[in-house]
C-alpha cells in the first residue's frame, strides 16, 4: 500500500498506529502476566520476547522522530520481523541460523580477508587508471565552428567509456584507435588544413563522404574526472576497490572491468582477474557455502531428530485424505439407500457390463493405449510453431478433438468401473481436471488461453517412472528436498519481503534518469512498488545484472548504498540459498525414505498395481516362444540335406577359430615381426615418443586460425605437419594392431575403449588427408572437409590414455555419467514442459520494431510503413527448439531478466511490445527460476554422492593393501635423543624461548595487520604526508621482519629454520620486501613488468600462520587441501577448454563485429580469432558472465554481402555453447564443490583420506610438530 515519493495517506497512518498499539498492549500484558525479569518464565529472558520488545522500541522511536520531523526509515522495516516468532517452522530455522552465527563470522572474516587482499593490490596497480580519456591536443585549430567535447565520448557516454592507455604503458587501446568522425552516415578521412581560413574548412562540404575527421584531434591521453559506470567502477581508493573486487567475485560484469583494465594498463592484467575469480569465486565462496550448509545441517540434527516434511506437503495430503473419506462415506450411503427410478434403471443396464469394463480399465493394455495416446497428443502440441501452414493448423485441431474424445472416453469408462473410487487416486483427479478443461475449450471455442493447460498432459508420463527405478529415486530426492526446504523457502520469501520493504524505503522513486534526448526514463529494475521491489530483490539473489541496480542506486542516492546489496547477497545468496545445497546433499545421502516419500508410495499404489498386473499378464506369453526355440532346434536337422556348402563354411569357421590369436590371420603369436612389435610397444620410449607427437599435434591445432592465407608459409607448414603426424599415428596403430590383434584375443586392440578412440581418430585423419588431396578445390567436397577439420580438434582425446592423472580424473567423471544423465533427463522434462507452455503463451509475440523513433509504433504495418525493421528477438518461443534454447539460457541464470521483460511486454502476434503489458507472466518466469535452484543443486548432490562412493571404495582398497602388507602395520620406533638446544648459551636459549612462544607470533601478526591497514590508506591523488607515512612505515615493518628472521635463524639454526615450510614463507616475504625497496630506490620500476610496490602486499600472506583459532585453522586446512586438488581438476578444465577452443576457432573465427552487425557479447578481448583469445572467451563463458550475449552473436543469419559466412552456425552454435556450459558450469565447477566438501570432512577427521581424483601426497607440516616438541622440551627443562 505504501508508494515511495507520495507519503503515507491518513488511513494508512491510522492503521499503522492501530497495529503498533495492539502489539504494545500485547507486550504490556505479557510483562504484567509473566513479570519483566528475574522470574522463571519472565518476559525478557525469552529471546523472541526480546525481539518483540526491540521492535516496539524501534517503532516508538520512529513515532518520536516523526514528531521531530525526522523520517526514521528502519522503524517501518522492523515490523514484519514479528512474523518469525509466530511461525514455528520459521522460528526453528532462525534458531538454528543463530547458532551458526559464530561459524558465519569466521567464514565472513576469511571472505573479507581475500577481498581486502585483492583490493589492496588493485589500488597499488590501477589507482586512477580508469580515468584515462583521450583529450584534445594542442594542434587543433582555434578558429573553427565545431563544438567538440573536451575528451572523446562514446554513444554510451560514461557507461561504456573509451579508456585509453598513457605513453609508456602497455595497454591495448590508444587514442589512435578512436573511430573516425561520421557525417551523413559516412566516415570522414580528411585532416583539417591549418593555414586555411575558417570559411574554407570550418563547415566542411561533404562530397562522397569526404569530410574532416575531427576525432583525430583527440590525441592526448590523460586522467579525467570520471570513472566508468558513473564513477562506481574504479580502484582509486580502498572503498571503491572493495566494491569492484566484490563485483568480480560475484562473477557478474567482471569481464567488462577486466577489459577496461586491459585497455588502460596491460593485456596481461587478465591473469589478476583469473586469479581473483578462481580463488574468490570457485574456492573461497564454495568453501563458505560448504561450511554454512554442513554446519546448518549438523545443528538441525541436534535440534530435532525428525525432519520436517513440509507444511505444504502435509496440507495437500490432509486435504486429499479428507476428500477421499468424504467420497467413501458418500459411496456407502448410496449402497445403503439406492435411488429408484431412472438412476436404478441406468444402474441395472450397466451392471452386466460393469465387470467387463472394470477388467478392461485395469488391464495393462488399456494403460499402454492411453499412454501412447498421451505421447501422440504431446507430440501434436510440441510441433506447433509460429507461421505454421493453415493445413497443419487444421490437422492439429482435428487431432486435439480426437485426443480429447479418447481421454473423455477413458475417464467415462473409469468412472463407470470404479465409480467414486476413481477419485481416491490423485492422478485420476488430475486427469479429470485436464479432460474437463479440454472439453470446455472445445465447447466454448475459446481464444486459446485454456490450451495452455493441455500441456499438463505431459505430467501423466510420471507413470512410466516405475520402469526406471534410478530415475524415480532422483525424483523422490527432488520431492524430499522440496518438502524439507519448505520452512527455508518461507524464510527466504520473508527475507525477500523485508529486503523489498527496505529497498522501497531507501531507493523508491529514485531510479529516474534522462536519456541524451532529454526524455525521462524510469529504470525497469526499481523499488517503486512492492511487486517490482520483490522482483528486483529476487533478481539480486540470482545475481543477474545486480551490478546495474547497484550503479543506479549509488548514482541516485549515496555510495553507501553498496552495503544494502552486500547484505542481500551475503545473507540471501551465500547463506540461505547455500543451506538449500546442504539439504539437497543430505537428501542424497539419506538411506531411509522420509515420511513424505512413504505417503507418496501410498498415493501411487494404483501405479504399482498396474505394474504388477502388467508383469503378471506378460508372464503367460513366455510359452509362446517355445515354437521358435523348437524351430531353432530342428533347424540343423532340416539343413543336413545340403552338406557340401555347409562343410566348406564350417571348415572356414573352424580355421578362423583356430587362428583367432593370429593378427590379421597372418602373423602368428610366434612370428618374429609380431614379437618385435610387442617389444616395441611395451617400451617406455615408444609411449613417450607418441606422447611427444600428440603434444606437437595439439600445438599445431592451437596454431590454426581462419586468418592464415592458403598460400602462406605458415599454412604450408601446418599442412605438412598434419601429414607427418597422421603418418606417425598410423604407423603406431599398425604396430599395435600387429602386436595385439584387432578384434580377437585376450588383449586385442579393440578390447580397450581408449584404443578404439585412438584408432577412430587416426582413421578419420587419414580419410581427411585422402579427401583433401582428391578434392583439389572442388566445391562439392568442401562440406565433408569442414566436418573432418572439426573432428581433427578431437585429437587431444588421445592424451587421456597416456596421462595417468588425467585418465583417473576422467574415469572418476565417467562414473558420474549415469546419475548426471538422470538429472539431465529430469531437466529436459522440466524444459519440455515449460517449453510447451512458453510456445502456447508467447509464440509470434517476440517481435519488435527497430528504428529511431518507435514511440508511436503499435504494430508491424506501422513499423514497415515508417521504413523501419520488424525484427525477431534471438531468444523467443516461436517453436519448441527455440523455447528450449531460451529456457536453457534462463536456467543458467544469465540473461533471464531480459527474457522476462520480453515476456511481460508481449502484446500479440505482429503487435509492438508495450512495457509491462501482462504482469501475470511473472508467474511463468519466477516459478521456472525457483525450480531451477533445486535442479542446479541436484548436480551438486550427484557429484558429492559420487565422490563419497569413490572415497569409500578407495578406503576399502587402502585397508586391503594395508592388511596384505604387514610392514605398514608395524609401529615405527622413534629413537630418543637429547634436544638440540641443550648446550645453548643463556642468551641463545632466551632467544629460542622467544621464538617458540606465542607472543612473537601475535606481535608480528599485529605488525603485519597494521602494515596492511596503512597500505589501505593509499588512494588516487593522495597527499604527500600519506605517501611518506606509507613509505616510512614500510621501511620500519621490513626491518622488523628482518629482525624476526635473524632471530629465528639464530635460535634454530639455518637447517632447522629451512625445514619448516612456514619459515619459507617468512623468508620469501623478507626477500620480496627488500627487493621492492631496492627496485624503487635505484629507480628500476620501469624496467620490470610489474609495479614493485605490489610486492609489499605479499606480507599479508603471513597472517595465515598466526590464525590460531581452531575453526579458522580447519577452514584454512580445507582451502589448502582443496588447492592441492587444483592440479587434477585443472587438467580436466584444460582438456575440455582445449577441445572447445579449437572448435570455436574453426566455427566462429570469421565472425566480425561492425556497425552494421553490432555485437552484444563478442568484443576485442572476447572472440574466437585465435586459440589464445578463444581460451579467454571460454573462461568468460565458464563463469557465466554474458555468455548468452556471446551465443546471441553467433546465431546471426548470413547476408548476401557476408564473406566466409557459415550457414549452419545457427544450428551448431546452441549445441556448442549448451554442451560447454553443462560441462563447465554444471559438472566441472560442481566438481570443485564436491572436492571442498570432501576436504572439509577430511580436515575434521583425525585420519584424513584422499579424494577420488589422483592426489599428491599431503605435505607434512613440521611447524606444528616442531613447535610442540620445542615447547614440550622447554617445559621439561624448566621443571628440571
Amino acid at each position: 500500500m505504501y508508494e515511495p515519493g507520495e507519503g503515507k495517506s491518513y488511513k494508512l497512518e491510522v492503521f499503522d498506529f492501530f497495529v503498533f498499539a495492539f502489539f504494545l498492549v500485547e507486550t504490556t500484558v505479557k510483562m504484567v502476566a509473566f513479570g519483566v525479569y528475574g522470574y522463571k518464565n519472565s518476559y525478557l529472558p525469552n529471546k523472541w520476547n526480546k525481539l518483540d520488545f526491540f521492535i516496539n522500541i524501534a517503532e516508538a522511536f520512529g513515532y518520536f522522530f516523526n514528531i521531530l520531523g525526522i523520517d526514521f526509515l528502519l522503524s517501518q522495516v522492523f515490523g514484519p520481523l514479528r512474523l518469525i516468532s509466530r511461525v514455528p517452522s520459521m522460528r526453528d530455522v532462525v534458531t538454528v541460523l543463530i547458532d551458526v552465527v559464530p561459524m558465519l563470522a569466521i567464514v565472513l572474516v576469511i571472505f573479507l580477508f581475500v577481498i581486502h587482499l585483492f583490493a589492496v593490490v588493485g589500488v597499488q596497480l590501477w589507482a586512477g587508471q580508469l580515468r584515462n580519456r583521450c583529450f584534445l591536443g594542442d594542434d587543433i585549430p582555434t578558429n573553427n565552428n565545431m563544438s567538440l567535447s573536451p575528451y572523446f565520448e562514446t554513444m554510451f557516454d560514461e557507461k561504456v567509456p573509451f579508456v585509453c592507455t598513457r605513453e609508456g604503458k602497455s595497454g591495448t587501446q590508444h587514442c589512435r584507435d578512436i573511430p573516425p568522425y561520421q557525417e551523413n552516415g559516412g566516415n570522414c578521412s580528411l585532416a583539417a588544413p591549418h593555414n586555411a581560413s575558417a570559411a574554407n574548412w570550418g563547415i566542411p562540404t561533404v562530397a562522397s563522404h569526404t569530410c574532416i575527421n575531427w576525432h583525430s584531434f583527440y590525441n592526448v591521453c590523460r586522467a579525467s574526472e570520471k570513472n566508468p559506470h558513473r564513477g562506481v567502477i574504479n580502484f582509486d581508493n580502498i572503498f571503491y576497490a572493495w566494491i569492484t573486487i566484490f563485483q568480480v567475485v560475484t562473477l557478474e560484469g567482471w569481464a567488462e572491468i577486466m577489459f577496461f583494465i586491459m585497455d588502460a594498463h596491460s593485456f596481461l592484467s587478465f591473469l589478476f582477474f583469473m586469479l581473483v575469480t578462481v580463488m574468490g569465486s570457485f574456492i573461497i565462496v564454495n568453501v563458505c557455502a560448504v561450511v554454512i550448509a554442513t554446519q546448518f545441517l549438523e545443528n538441525m540434527k541436534l535440534k530435532s531428530e525428525e525432519p520436517s516434511p513440509g507444511a505444504a506437503c502435509n496440507a495437500l495430503r490432509l486435504l486429499c485424505r479428507r476428500f477421499a473419506c468424504w467420497l467413501r462415506r458418500f459411496n456407502r450411503s448410496n449402497k445403503v439407500q439406492p435411488n429408484a427410478g431412472q438412476k436404478g434403471t441406468l444402474g441395472s443396464i450397466l451392471r452386466p457390463f460393469n465387470k467387463h469394463i472394470r477388467t478392461l480399465v485395469e488391464s495393462s493394455h488399456f494403460d499402454h493405449v492411453i499412454m501412447f495416446a498421451v505421447f501422440l497428443s504431446i507430440i501434436t502440441i510440441a510441433v506447433e510453431h509460429h507461421n505454421q501452414p493453415p493445413k497443419m493448423t487444421h490437422v492439429l485441431h482435428i487431432c486435439n478433438i480426437v485426443f480429447t474424445f479418447v481421454f473423455f472416453v477413458e475417464m467415462t469408462l473409469k468412472l463407470i468401473a470404479l465409480r467414486f473410487k476413481y477419485f481416491f487416486d490423485l492422478n485420476n483427479i488430475f486427469d479429470f481436471a485436464i479432460v474437463i478443461v479440454s472439453v470446455w475449450e472445445l465447447i466454448a471455442q475459446s481464444d486459446g488461453r485454456l490450451s495452455v493447460l493441455r500441456a499438463f498432459r505431459l505430467l501423466r508420463f510420471v507413470r512410466l517412472l516405475h520402469f526406471l527405478p534410478y530415475l524415480l529415486r532422483q525424483l523422490l530426492v527432488l520431492k524430499r528436498t522440496i518438502a524439507e526446504a519448505g520452512p527455508l523457502c518461507m524464510l527466504l520469501l520473508f527475507f525477500t519481503f523485508v529486503c523489498s520493504v527496505l529497498g522501497m524505503r531507501l531507493f523508491g522513486g529514485q531510479f529516474i534518469f534522462k536519456d541524451p534526448q532529454g526524455d525521462i526514463i524510469i529504470e525497469r529494475k526499481n523499488f517503486d512498488t512492492m511487486l517490482w521491489s520483490m522482483v528486483t530483490v529476487f533478481q539480486i539473489l540470482t545475481q543477474e545484472d545486480w551490478n546495474l541496480v547497484l550503479y543506479n542506486a549509488m548514482t541516485s542516492t549515496t555510495p553507501w548504498a553498496f552495503l544494502y546489496f552486500v547484505t542481500v547477497i551475503m545473507l540471501g545468496k551465500h547463506v540461505l540459498l547455500n543451506i538449500l545445497v546442504g539439504i539437497v546433499v543430505q537428501s542424497f545421502q539419506e538411506k531411509e525414505s522420509s515420511e513424505c516419500d512413504q505417503d507418496s508410495s501410498r498415493v501411487d499404489e494404483d501405479f504399482n498395481d498396474s505394474v504388477t498386473s502388467f508383469t503378471s499378464e506378460t508372464d503367460p506369453s513366455r510359452p509362446s516362444q517355445s515354437p521358435l526355440t523348437s524351430e531353432k532346434d530342428t533347424e540343423p536337422a532340416n539343413t543336413q540335406e545340403d552338406n557340401k556348402p555347409l562343410t566348406c563354411i564350417q571348415q572356414m569357421l573352424h580355421w578362423c577359430k583356430e587362428h583367432e590369436e593370429w593378427a590379421f590371420y597372418v602373423f602368428s603369436p610366434q612370428n618374429r615381426f609380431r614379437s618385435y612389435c610387442q617389444r616395441l610397444i611395451s617400451h617406455k620410449l615408444f609411449d613417450n615418443t607418441v606422447l611427444l607427437f600428440i603434444l606437437l599435434s595439439c600445438v599445431t591445432i592451437a596454431m590454426e586460425r581462419p586468418a592464415i592465407h592458403d598460400e602462406s608459409t605458415e599454412r604450408w607448414i601446418l599442412n605438412m605437419s598434419r601429414y607427418v603426424f597422421s603418418s606417425v599415428f598410423l604407423v603406431e596403430m599398425l604396430f599395435k594392431v600387429v602386436a595385439l590383434g584387432v578384434f580377437f584375443g585376450k588383449d586385442c586392440y579393440c578390447s580397450s575403449s581408449w584404443n578404439v578412440v585412438d584408432g577412430s581418430l587416426v582413421i578419420l585423419s587419414v580419410i581427411h588427408i585422402i579427401i583433401s588431396l582428391a578434392s583439389s578445390g572442388e566445391n562439392n567436397m568442401l562440406g565433408i572437409l569442414k566436418v573432418l577439420r572439426l573432428l581433427r580438434t578431437l585429437r587431444p582425446l588421445r592424451v587421456i590414455k597416456r596421462a595417468p592423472k588425467l585418465k583417473l580424473a576422467v574415469d572418476a567423471l565417467i562414473t558420474s555419467i549415469k546419475p548426471i544423465g538422470n538429472i539431465v533427463f529430469i531437466c529436459c522434462t522440466f524444459f519440455f514442459f515449460y517449453g510447451i507452455l512458453g510456445v502456447q503463451l508467447f509464440q509470434g509475440k517476440f517481435f519488435h520494431c527497430l528504428g529511431q523513433y518507435t514511440k508511436h509504433i503499435t504494430n508491424k504495418s506501422d513499423c514497415l510503413s515508417a521504413n523501419y525493421l520488424w525484427v525477431q528477438k534471438p531468444y523467443n518461443f516461436d517453436s519448441l527448439p527455440q523455447a528450449l534454447m531460451s529456457l536453457f539460457v534462463m536456467y543458467s541464470k544469465d540473461g533471464w531478466v531480459n527474457l522476462m521483460y520480453d515476456g511481460l511486454d508481449a502484446v500479440g502476434i505482429d503487435q509492438q511490445p508495450v512495457r509491462n503489458h501482462n504482469q501475470w507472466m511473472l508467474v511463468f518466469f519466477i516459478t521456472f527460476m525457483v525450480m531451477s535452484f533445486f535442479l542446479l543443486d541436484m548436480f551438486i548432490g550427484v557429484m558429492v554422492e559420487t565422490f563419497a562412493q569413490c572415497q569409500q571404495q578407495q578406503k576399502k582398497e587402502n585397508k586391503e593393501e594395508a592388511s596384505h602388507d604387514p610392514s605398514r602395520n608395524k609401529p615405527k620406533k622413534i629413537p630418543t635423543q637429547t634436544p638440540y638446544y641443550t648446550y645453548y648459551s643463556p642468551m641463545r636459549r632466551s632467544i629460542h624461548t622467544l621464538c617458540t612462544s606465542d607472543f612473537l607470533d601475535v606481535f608480528m601478526a599485529a605488525v603485519i595487520l597494521m602494515s596492511v591497514l596503512i597500505m589501505a590508506f593509499q588512494h588516487y591523488k593522495q597527499p604527500l604526508y600519506i605517501e611518506r607515512l606509507t613509505e616510512y612505515s614500510y621501511y620500519a615493518f621490513t626491518v622488523l621482519l628482518i629482525i624476526e628472521v635473524l632471530l629465528k635463524i639464530l635460535a634454530f639454526g639455518i637447517r632447522r629454520f629451512l625445514r619448516n615450510s612456514w619459515n619459507h614463507l617468512d623468508l620469501a616475504v623478507v626477500l620480496v620486501s627488500v627487493a621492492s625497496i631496492v627496485f624503487i630506490g635505484i629507480e628500476m620500476a620501469d624496467w620490470i613488468p610489474i609495479n614493485p610496490s605490489i610486492l609489499r602486499v605479499c606480507r599479508v600472506l603471513r597472517l595465515a600462520k598466526v590464525l590460531k583459532h581452531k575453526k579458522i585453522r580447519v577452514l584454512l586446512k580445507t582451502i589448502i587441501k582443496t588447492l592441492s586438488q587444483v592440479g587434477s581438476i585443472c587438467l580436466l578444465f584444460a582438456f575440455f577448454f582445449f577441445i572447445y577452443a579449437a572448435l570455436g576457432v574453426e566455427l566462429f573465427g570469421n565472425l566480425e563485429c561492425t556497425e552494421e552487425n553490432p555485437c552484444l557479447g563478442l568484443h576485442r578481448h572476447a572472440n574466437f580469432k585465435h586459440f589464445g583469445m578463444a581460451l579467454l572467451t571460454l573462461y568468460q563463458v565458464c563463469t557465466g558472465d554474458n555468455w548468452s550475449g556471446i551465443m546471441k552473436d553467433t546465431l546471426r543469419e548470413c547476408r548476401p554481402t557476408d564473406i566466409d559466412c557459415v550457414t549452419y552456425l545457427s544450428r551448431v552454435s546452441p549445441m556448442f555453447f549448451s554442451s560447454f556450459v553443462v560441462m563447465a558450469q554444471f559438472v566441472l565447477v560442481n566438481l570443485v564443490v564436491a572436492a571442498i566438501m570432501q576436504a572439509l570432512e577430511d580436515s575434521n577427521e583425525s585420519n584424513p583420506t584422499n579424494f577420488c581424483l589422483p592426489l599428491e601426497k599431503d605435505e607434512e607440516d613440521p611447524s606444528d610438530n616442531a613447535g610442540a616438541r620445542l615447547r614440550g622440551s622447554v617445559g621439561v627443562l624448566s621443571n628440571e
